[in-house]
């Protein structure tokens, strides 16, 4: 599978594009900073310089022409302001899907939030970024590409443990960043995540059998 992974210098993105390349996958990592690269590649991923921000539809298209899923990694980070979880952490994914659907890409993952479900009313920074998360999984939701949102709860910086619980109903916790990479690995490779949203937490259950339970009919 040729995989081309957005904020491709991410904490998630890293831990995936490892596990990717390690399977045999062929990983692309989108990146705005060119300082990025040379970490991206020693992943075994192939840099690619596009800012989802400030390029246009056609630029980003052509930086994952060729792609079979493309996953939305990115996110303007705890430290910027309103106005940046409008243009990255909404407009950024949805760019990219609109790109995605430009060049064929038929899968598209997106890492959300748990609380996107509900998102408060708020003006605060927080409260802006579950309101984008919302806005850009409903605008994922409703395309026409073989979608699938990932809805982890805390992130931690904990070495993962392997084992995690996944349900498509809301719950709360936190998570190993190995861990929510682990999965969306997994999802990547099942057909049955298509069209599901889907939250994950620490657990007891290995990826690949936690994921299976939450997407086995009830």
């Amino acid at each position: 599978m040729d995989v081309a992974i957005a904020g491709g210098h991410g904490q998630i993105a890293r831990r995936l594009a490892s596990l990717l390349t390690a399977r045999g996958d062929t990983v692309r990592g989108l990146i705005r900073n060119p300082g990025h690269a040379a970490a991206v590649h020693a992943i075994g991923a192939d840099p690619v310089v596009c800012d989802l921000e400030t390029s246009a539809a056609g630029a980003i298209a052509e930086a994952i022409e060729g792609a079979d899923a493309v996953v939305f990694a990115a996110g303007a980070g705890p430290g910027s302001g309103t106005a940046r979880k409008l243009t990255m952490d909404r407009d950024g994914a949805i760019k990219l899907l609109d790109a995605a659907r430009a060049v064929g890409a038929e899968r598209y993952v997106i890492i959300s939030s748990v609380g996107a479900e509900r998102p408060p009313a708020g003006g605060d920074p927080f409260s802006v970024y579950l309101q984008a998360k919302a806005e850009a999984d409903a605008a994922v939701a409703a395309s026409d590409r073989v979608w699938t949102i990932v809805r982890p709860g805390r992130l931690t910086d904990e070495p993962g443990t392997g084992r995690v619980h996944v349900q498509a109903e809301p719950f709360r916790g936190e998570v190993p960043r190995d861990d929510v990479a682990a999965l969306l690995a997994a999802v990547l490779a099942e057909p049955r995540a298509a069209g599901t949203t889907l939250y994950v937490n620490g657990g007891d259950d290995p990826v690949d059998a936690a994921l299976a339970g939450a997407l086995s009919p009830s």
